[in-house]
This record gives C-alpha cells, sequence and structure tokens, in this order.
C-alpha cells in the first residue's frame, strides 16, 4: 500500500512538473485550427493574433481573433469579422491588418480575390470600438478596388511612421505604398501627384510587411507559392519607408524536419525591450492540403550590424513573456 501511495504521489509531481514546464512555452502552433497569414500586434497591454480562417474560398467568410497576456495562454475571439457586416465581401476574406486610431480599431482586409479591375472586390476596411470587435464596414464599399501598378489589391499592411499612416499592399509580384487621409477613407497624393507608388523589391511576390528599429525601415515580404513547400520570407532595408529597397536575403523558411510552406508572416516587439518576436504560418508535415495551415510564433534575432539572422522555427515557440505595465 505504502507503494502504491509513492507511486501515486511520484505520478502526480511528474504530471504537474510536466504541465509546468509545457505551460512555459507557446509550443508551436500557438492556438488550434487552420489559420495562415497572422498580423501579431499589441494593443493595451496585451497581445492579439488576427489571421486567416485558411478554408477554402467560399469558406473564407469570416475572421476570429486570439489574444495572451504571455504570448503562451491564447484566449479565442470568434468571428471579430464576419461578412454578414461587409456586404460587398462575399468569398476569399483574408489577410488582416489591425491599428489603433483615435481610440478605434481599424481592420484591413482583403475580399473576393478580384482577378481584374472589372471585378468588384479588393481591399477594405471595418472599425470597432474594442479590438475584439465586433468590426462593421467603414466605407461601405471598398477603399482600393482596382490593380495600380499591377498590384492585385491583397494583403494589405499598415504602418504608421511620425505622424503619417501607410498603406502597403499587393500580390501579383508588385507591391505599392500609398498614404491614408486622417480617416480612412481614401489616399493623400505623394509629392509627386500620385497615390500608388511602386516599391517591388527584387523575388517580391505578397504579403508585405514593415518595422522601423534603430530608424532604418526593414521592408519584409514572402516570396514563392503559398501551396508549395518553399514559400519563404526575405527582407530588405531602407532609410526611407518608400524606399529603395534592396533585397538582403531569406529569413525565414521550411525545415524539412519540422514544418514546410513557412511564409506570411508579422513582427512582434515588445516595447522597451529588445525582443523581437515573428509570427507567420506553416505546414504541418503530415499534411498535403493547401488550406492546411497553422500559426506559429519564434523569436528574431539580429547580429551586431542590424541584419536579420535567418529564424530557426520551432516546434516549441517561445517563452512566456508579460508585457509592462
Amino acid at each position: 500500500m505504502t507503494h502504491m501511495l509513492k507511486l501515486t504521489s511520484l505520478l502526480l509531481y511528474l504530471n504537474i512538473v510536466w504541465h509546468t514546464t509545457t505551460a512555459q512555452t507557446s509550443s508551436n502552433p500557438i492556438f488550434p485550427g487552420w489559420y495562415a497569414d497572422p498580423e501579431g500586434i499589441i494593443f493595451n497591454n496585451t497581445y492579439w493574433i488576427y489571421p486567416t480562417y485558411s478554408a477554402p474560398y467560399d469558406k473564407q467568410v469570416f475572421m476570429d481573433a486570439f489574444s495572451s497576456p504571455d504570448l503562451v495562454t491564447w484566449t479565442k475571439h470568434s468571428r471579430v469579422l464576419d461578412t454578414t457586416n461587409i456586404k460587398w465581401a462575399k468569398r476569399a476574406l483574408w489577410a488582416p491588418s489591425v491599428i489603433q486610431k483615435d481610440n478605434r480599431y481599424f481592420l484591413f482586409f482583403g475580399a473576393n480575390d478580384i482577378q481584374s479591375d472589372n471585378e468588384y472586390g479588393g481591399i477594405g476596411v471595418a472599425v470597432a470600438n474594442k479590438p475584439q470587435g465586433p468590426f462593421n464596414d467603414h466605407l461601405g464599399k471598398p477603399l482600393i478596388d482596382k490593380f495600380h501598378n499591377g498590384a492585385q489589391p491583397i494583403d494589405q499592411f499598415v504602418f504608421y511612421d511620425n505622424g503619417t499612416y501607410y498603406l502597403i499592399y499587393g500580390g501579383w509580384r508588385h507591391c505599392n505604398i500609398a498614404q491614408l487621409n486622417n480617416d480612412f477613407t481614401g489616399f493623400i497624393p505623394f509629392a509627386d501627384g500620385t497615390l500608388f507608388k511602386e516599391i517591388t523589391p527584387e523575388h517580391y511576390v505578397e504579403g508585405p510587411f514593415m518595422f522601423k528599429r534603430n530608424n532604418q525601415y526593414y521592408f519584409m515580404w514572402s516570396e514563392g507559392g503559398w501551396t508549395g513547400p518553399d514559400y519563404s520570407v526575405a527582407y530588405a532595408i531602407a532609410d526611407s519607408p518608400l524606399g529603395p529597397f534592396k533585397r538582403v536575403g531569406k529569413i525565414l523558411q521550411q525545415n524539412p524536419e519540422v514544418a514546410t510552406g513557412a511564409g506570411h508572416h508579422s513582427v512582434i516587439h515588445p516595447p522597451g525591450t529588445d525582443k523581437w518576436y515573428i509570427v507567420y504560418h506553416r505546414r504541418p508535415l503530415d499534411q498535403t492540403d493547401r488550406n492546411a495551415r497553422v500559426v506559429c510564433i519564434d523569436e528574431m534575432h539580429f547580429d551586431t550590424n542590424g541584419l536579420i539572422k535567418p529564424v530557426v522555427i520551432t516546434n516549441e515557440g517561445v517563452k512566456a513573456f508579460l508585457l509592462k505595465k
């Protein structure tokens, strides 16, 4: 009987230790379900991730969001955006980008996967009073519904810098940047009178993202085909958000022993730290369906010259990191 009690106590202890150990890291994927194109951002001392619901285009008609105090424990917020609130959006709702302005939250999204100027759809904007939504149509129509400089109006990212909000977007191997107006209903022309300035770097395909570090602008994008194993992320550095951007190299890609198709990412940087996290999607090794994608997170590091080191994709993910109040 004594031996049985000791064995039971040992098993209980090991179970507690296992749970404690595993709870110290996020693990990858960081939450269950098929999701892609994750936008990671910090609102009100909380981490948020807004991904695409990864499914056939006709079923891709809503978006969920996820929040966490520490990058390890995630809470799901279902259907923060739904095509029932965006009357012109019928299918292919993807690649959200969210930003806070004037105590409101604006979610930029692509819809309908238009293939020409003759189809209705493109990039839209939704607005909410809380990061968990619900988000409602801001314009009642697309913000961008045409191809400019050859860029399909998808994969939008909003970048704030020195009082200006930029919209960076584009598929079909072309990327544009534009200056949003004050209420996000349109655009402000650049000095030369143009609304959409092309900043496409070498090998660009889609999924643009930009951040600023040490007064330099890091422009990142996805390369390869999103349905295949070689989907990946590369970057460039410039002294201006308008470039010019010369490709430095690839920093995120598959590891055939961990996962394939690692791409379409975003970056989270807790303020006041030198911690950088890359949030991205990838395809598990046992999956071949193009929509079988999961959201993961790993650390991103820089060398002494400010270049991004190749990211090591892991199954463990990252350690818990609480934001400062």
